[in-house]
């Protein structure tokens, strides 16, 4: 009789699991068919064919990426070229990317490989770029100011920590305290 109890107390976990995982595949819409969309207004933007890590756009249109990431295990499509910051107008009728030249002598230029980037910009709206970068296989935080008559940004600090993981994404409170994730 014990035998029979188990095996019906089985049966009925099992058929309850059954119904519960199928539930779950039904509402989160496990397996159905994606059909591609055509956007209408969607273009390739010269410049960012390779693809941007990540991006930072300002109140007044201004937008930043981060490209040329080399990651172990990740294909790289210009391994031979550092990282690079790009800069694009989205209030232009045809935006189009710009890079930004990075002045000061105090970055290796050669090792700069941009992940995460963030804005802060302070009270007289001078804009600061912190930018996670991963030079041979180490994180740091490189900080900017960005120059925007000249289109350039210049390198102020690079902040390291042994706390510092290897992150890509932070938070400035201001352009020498931050959260990283």
């Amino acid at each position: 009789m014990a035998k029979l109890l188990a095996l019906t107390l089985v049966g009925l976990v099992l058929a309850l699991y059954k119904n519960h995982r199928s539930s779950y595949q039904t509402r989160l819409n496990a397996f159905r068919e994606v059909t591609p969309v055509e956007l209408p207004n969607c273009n390739l933007v010269k410049g960012i064919e390779t693809g941007a890590e990540d991006l930072e756009i300002l109140p007044n249109g201004l937008t930043f990426f981060s490209t040329g990431l080399k990651y172990p295990g990740i294909k790289s499509f210009d391994p031979s070229k550092p990282g690079k910051i790009l800069l694009m107008d989205l209030n232009k009728k045809e935006p189009a990317v710009s890079e930004l030249e990075i002045i000061g002598n105090t970055l290796d230029i050669s090792s700069f490989n941009p992940h995460g980037i963030s804005t802060f910009t302070d009270e007289d709206n001078t804009v600061y770029l912190l930018v996670v970068n991963h030079p041979d296989s180490s994180s740091t935080v490189e900080v900017f100011k960005f120059q925007e008559e000249e289109r350039s940004l210049l390198h102020l600090k690079t902040i390291t920590h042994e706390l510092l993981p290897r992150s890509s994404t932070l938070t400035p409170l201001w352009i020498t305290s931050l959260w990283t994730l």
